[in-house]
């Protein structure tokens, strides 16, 4: 994709058709069921004071009422605050908290549930035994503008979306090639310990895409040659990132989510910048990711929270509490796993309750339409392109994934519509990627999500490159035929299937990096090898999924133990070294070949040689429909036999 034919794009909000909570709040603050309403819960608002060390300066202690319709909302016009025309304000909801491990009861501040910013520079104040430090949650921010509540950042910044690319124009599924990025791991500086630690943000991201936008944390990249462009330089088109909603965990992974609809504070608080500009500086990363002709997809946390207001809020109408015998806890026999967060309730139907979607009163479950209205959040105000949905398998049941799936959709539908792209060309533009490693296939069948991870393939490939066949599978044969047509998985179309030879699941049993597996296992030629489990992945039928740092051989510079998996960074300098350069570089190619190849494109797939004979492993397919006018037939060795002439022209293989 080139840069050209920009549209501006001023639409795109969410609209009282979209969410009624989230239109709601552009006029009041608004509070979504309460679970203890005596005395009524209150609005503690303020201002941000930059002093050293920073505080807050409390302007108003105001009675939230209940809604003249809905009593459920819990609501404060915006016109009865007192506010100034203008100005950025900070605030908390103080209600009677709920959780049942605490002390219910307790009046405590909590982050608005649904908040388009956190400033986790200004906490709650503390709180006797026994609350603690996890007790305190983050101001929620917002500005006063023309009568109106306005998502902002906390020095006054909004996303501005002029010259966003038609939806149109950027790759379908069948053509995608993704690059998985875990965003702090885009950079990485020493610690006083000497590790290696990731401090990337999203500035930092958008040096990777455009090498005109300068390294936020890590300057010297910059300096590398063709550095600042890795990701133009690479092909992809597509992005997707570890969780980049807000974790009060500082420098992570993400997977630790406690505020859906606010993109990540320390995401958007580089070293050295003023204020956090977190809800901004991911917009223009979107928005310059469409400019590259890049889908933008985000990685969601949804079976559980950490720290998320609701567990103070109404925990038991929004949460599950471990251990108890809670029914909800277990989905077909098993446990759902928290990770030492805490799960949500969707199994529990409420009658006569407020839709935050749709504003109708009805029977629903309300995490449920909680998690629908935070995707409206998320795709509409910062139109990403596709989701990811961690871990489904606790979520303890199917039914909400294709709830989940099937709105994403409507909403991905309705932008399009509204932008006036061309008809019938949507639903080749999004995808919902459901994550479960055993691969329930039936998930797909069903309709209730678009695309499954494949760990098989990942698995398939590993032994392949090792000259060994799966130990699922009958032969050798047969595990390159499953590993390069996902058909004989199951699937049907190659863009249910998302491809990779290594994830961010880097801990465990053949999980690490490509180089370290092949090094743990004493095989030699890692170069190769590497190769040749890209070209494998780049001519499968599916979507291929690259994670960062593979595409040129990385390693791992910290042992592969929990907690080490999430905050050993990509090493980016490693790219200039001569042989994975050459890795890179083939890569691109491959890149480059698997987006603009009709052939790769379509499912068509033929194995039409294998070649076992005197120690050799050589199967040859052919991708791209028979008559067509492009097929593309690959030829992989996945032995050490090597062609004795390859110069000869009578030879078998050259």
């Amino acid at each position: 994709m080139q840069d050209q034919a920009i549209e501006l794009h001023r639409t795109g909000t969410a609209t009282p058709a979209h969410s009624d909570l989230l239109h709601r709040k552009t006029t009041g603050f608004v509070l979504w069921r309460p679970g203890s309403t005596r005395p009524a819960p209150v609005l503690v608002i303020g201002q941000f004071r930059d002093d050293n060390p920073s505080g807050f300066t409390l302007t108003h202690r105001l009675p939230l009422r209940p809604d003249a319709d809905v009593e459920e909302l819990w609501v404060l016009p915006a016109a009865d605050c007192g506010l100034d025309e203008g100005q950025v304000y900070h605030y908390w909801f103080e209600v009677s908290d709920t959780h049942p491990e605490r002390q219910p009861g307790t009046p405590i501040l909590c982050t608005d549930p649904t908040a388009w910013t956190v400033d986790w520079r200004l906490l709650a104040p503390r709180l006797p035994a026994p609350y603690g430090e996890n007790d305190r949650d983050p101001a929620g921010v917002v500005k006063f503008e023309d009568g109106r509540l306005v998502p902002c950042d906390p020095g006054g910044e909004v996303a501005d979306w002029d010259g966003d690319r038609p939806m149109a124009d950027l790759p379908p599924n069948n053509r995608l090639v993704i690059y998985e990025l875990p965003t702090t791991w885009a950079m990485f500086e020493e610690s006083e310990a000497g590790a290696q630690l990731a401090v990337g943000t999203f500035r930092d991201v958008m040096a990777l895409v455009d090498r005109n936008r300068q390294p936020a944390n890590a300057r010297s990249l910059a300096e590398l040659p063709g550095q600042a462009a890795h990701l133009s330089e690479l092909g992809v088109n597509a992005l997707e990132l570890l969780p980049p909603a807000d974790s009060f965990v500082d420098r992570e992974w993400g997977y630790a989510t406690s505020n859906y609809f606010a993109a990540d504070h320390d995401l958007g608080f580089p070293k050295r910048h003023h204020s956090p500009t977190a809800s901004t500086d991911l917009s223009d990363l979107v928005k310059l990711c469409h400019r590259k002709g890049i889908r933008f997809f985000t990685d969601i946390v949804m079976a559980f929270a950490n720290r998320y207001s609701y567990e103070n809020v109404n925990f038991p109408d929004f949460h599950v509490r471990a251990g108890v015998g809670d029914p909800d806890e277990v989905h077909d026999g098993q446990t759902r796993d928290a990770f030492g967060g805490t799960l949500f309730r969707y199994r529990t139907v409420i009658d006569d309750a407020y839709d935050p979607v749709s504003g109708a009163v009805k029977s629903l479950v309300a995490a449920r339409q909680l998690m629908q209205a935070h995707l409206v959040r998320w795709m509409m105000d910062f139109r990403i392109d596709g989701v990811r949905l961690d871990s489904v398998v606790n979520y303890g049941t199917w039914d909400f994934i294709q709830e989940f799936n099937d709105h994403g959709r409507r909403l991905w539908n309705a932008r399009w519509a509204e932008n006036r792209q061309p008809a019938g060309q949507a639903d080749a533009r999004f995808l919902t990627i459901a994550e479960e490693l055993a691969v329930p296939v039936d998930l797909v069948r069903q309709g209730r999500c678009d695309a499954l991870w494949n760990e098989n393939f990942k698995r398939m490939v590993r032994y392949a490159i090792m000259g060994r066949n799966d130990n699922s599978e009958p032969s050798f044969e047969w595990t390159i035929r499953k590993m390069i047509d996902c058909r004989l998985l199951g699937f049907s179309d190659g863009a249910q299937a998302v491809n990779y030879v290594t994830s961010h699941d880097v801990e465990g049993f053949r999980n690490e990096r490509l180089f370290n597996l092949l090094v743990n296992n004493g095989v030699p030629d890692a170069e190769r090898r590497i190769k040749l489990a890209f070209a494998c992945l780049m001519t499968s039928v599916g979507i291929p999924m690259i994670f960062a740092g593979e595409e040129f051989a990385d390693q791992h510079d910290l042992l592969v133990l929990h907690p080490h998996k999430q905050v050993d960074p990509v090493n980016f300098d490693r790219r200039e070294e001569p042989w994975r350069r050459r890795v890179f570089d083939y890569v691109g190619r491959l890149v480059r070949f698997r987006t603009r190849s009709d052939a790769l494109a379509v499912n068509d797939t033929y194995f039409i040689h294998v070649d076992f004979d005197d120690g050799k492993r050589i199967v040859v397919w052919q991708r791209g429909a028979i008559g067509s006018g492009e097929l593309v037939v690959v030829v992989a060795n996945f032995s050490d036999f090597g062609t004795p002439d390859p110069f000869n022209p009578q030879s078998v293989y050259v």
